[in-house]
């Protein structure tokens, strides 16, 4: 697993990591980027499974990902028998949305700018919401972690099979683990969801580090 991991993530970033180019405003914020995380055991931990951290994952041990336990076309869940954490996915429909254009790109969606898919193209899917039980614990994942992101992926195609890059990563102290999604289209975009000692506690958000 982790030769194929550590393959993959230099077969995407070799020459790749460069800002995505736009001809239209682009209203997304970098608050929740990687480059902006403080915490240095979070910073270091993230470093080994994200694309956005791929200058400070030399050296690195990558963190083990729980087991996939099942895969369907709008839900993917990782289980280790302590941890399971199922993500599912929904229809986009822009009739229930406000959304804001401008010469005929999508810049906002209900008021907010949005994450995944491509940018200034209205997305496809939702994440319809992320479940996450720690024990007999459920831990509570606030929508605003998860509404403004979108066209998520559970996997991709890469030389004629399916890959996938998703995860749950525990940390090596098991107070913290990370539940990440990588999206391969337009820009490429990254989802991480910080969960520690039970408690949701952030996310991280990266985007447009990847051209065709």
């Amino acid at each position: 697993m982790r030769v194929l991991l550590s393959c993959l993530l230099f077969a995407l970033v070799t020459s790749t990591l460069t800002a995505q180019d736009l001809d239209f405003p682009d209203y997304r914020s970098k608050k929740d980027n990687f480059a902006k995380i403080s915490d240095k055991d979070i910073r270091s931990d993230l470093a080994s499974f994200v694309l956005a951290g791929v200058d400070e994952s030399i050296g690195k041990a990558p963190l083990n990902s729980l087991p996939v336990k099942e895969v369907s076309g709008n839900s993917m869940t990782f289980d280790d028998g302590n941890i399971q954490v199922t993500i599912r996915t929904g229809v986009f429909f822009p009739s229930k949305h406000k959304m804001m254009y401008t010469d005929k790109h999508l810049l906002r969606i209900d008021n907010h700018p949005y994450y995944g898919g491509t940018y200034g193209v209205a997305p496809q899917t939702t994440i319809e919401s992320i479940t996450v039980v720690v024990g007999k614990d459920t831990v509570a994942i606030p929508p605003t972690a998860y509404n403004d992101l979108f066209d998520p992926q559970f996997s991709f195609n890469q030389g004629g099979a399916n890959r996938s890059r998703n995860g749950v990563f525990p940390s090596n102290d098991k107070h913290t683990f990370y539940i990440y999604m990588l999206n391969i289209n337009s820009g490429g975009s990254e989802f991480t969801w910080v969960i520690r000692d039970k408690q949701y506690l952030r996310r991280v958000v990266d985007f447009g580090f990847l051209t065709k």
